[in-house]
């Protein structure tokens, strides 16, 4: 006689570790100057392969603040290293930077509280 088996809702790592595995390959890939950039890709990838997974939840909102902040990450690096022609992209390029700091510190801090990154509690 065959058997027939229930999909387990909770089949593989839970939606809040990923999201700390996804602030911590980006935290990695940003505060090493870019060596491990590989680290900020497989954020970006693995939080585009879960966005779905994460509907509904609170951790959608952290999967949309992390892509959102890569996305704008990329737009304004391009942008200072255009204007390092004219000697002011190093200073729009640290203001990037600390940025892109600011926004992985704000979101990890929410994921802690269970909150989505865009509260004002902080």
């Amino acid at each position: 006689m065959t058997q027939a088996y229930q999909p387990q809702n909770d089949a593989g790592l839970p939606l809040r570790k990923i999201t700390h595995i996804i602030y911590a390959l980006f935290a990695l890939g940003t505060l090493s100057a870019g060596v491990f950039g590989v680290a900020i890709i497989a954020a970006v990838v693995l939080a585009y392969l879960k966005r779905a997974d994460a509907a509904g939840t609170v951790y959608a909102a952290h999967f949309d603040w992390v892509l959102s902040t890569f996305w704008w990450a990329v737009l304004w690096f391009l942008l200072s290293g255009l204007a390092t022609f004219i000697f002011v992209g190093w200073i729009t390029g640290f203001v990037a930077m600390v940025w892109l700091v600011y926004r992985i510190i704000r979101g990890w801090l929410a994921l802690f509280a269970l909150r989505p990154p865009t509260s004002n509690s902080y």
